[in-house]
């Protein structure tokens, strides 16, 4: 007896694929001549929490040289360049499914970041930038007081 996995979305896929098969995707194109023309785009996580935002991009094989970042007018941009191995005699590649060429990612940064101290680092194949948020962008405890005192201690802390 053989168990198989449902998978509730493997019909949609399909039926997705047959479509754009016969009556034409412009963004399957678009992917296709994208691949075609070498460009490509890494995977990003973006987290956050109270201190700081993390962007971590998925690099496998780059060196920290091949990669540049930049902060220009609020924007953050990634580049970078994944060139084809070499072509050696007697050599002969039955599947390249690795992307190759240069790839772009920028991301507009809110408001909160502190600019000035964005840090990079790169480690075993993934870029983590670092962008710690401003000190009066971080959210602040406002004590409540009784009676007059409340009014007083209101009038101190929000200052």
């Amino acid at each position: 007896m053989n168990i198989v996995r449902w998978d509730p979305y493997r019909d949609l896929t399909s039926f997705a694929d047959r479509f754009n098969r016969a009556f034409g995707n412009v963004t399957g194109r678009e992917r296709d001549e994208e691949l075609s023309l070498g460009t490509w785009v890494p995977p990003v996580d973006i987290s956050e929490d109270k201190e700081r935002i993390t962007l971590t991009a998925e690099l496998p094989g780059f060196r920290e040289d091949q990669v540049d970042v930049q902060m220009e007018g609020g924007v953050l941009t990634i580049r970078g360049e994944r060139k084809m191995e070499e072509e050696k005699e007697g050599r002969n590649f039955h599947r390249l499914e690795r992307s190759y060429g240069h790839f772009v990612r920028s991301f507009t940064l809110p408001n909160n970041v502190d600019r000035d101290n964005i840090r990079a680092s790169f480690n075993n194949g993934l870029l983590e930038i670092e962008m710690p948020k401003r000190e009066e962008a971080k959210p602040k405890q406002i004590k409540i007081g009784t009676g007059q005192e409340s009014r007083k201690q209101k009038q101190i802390d929000v200052r």
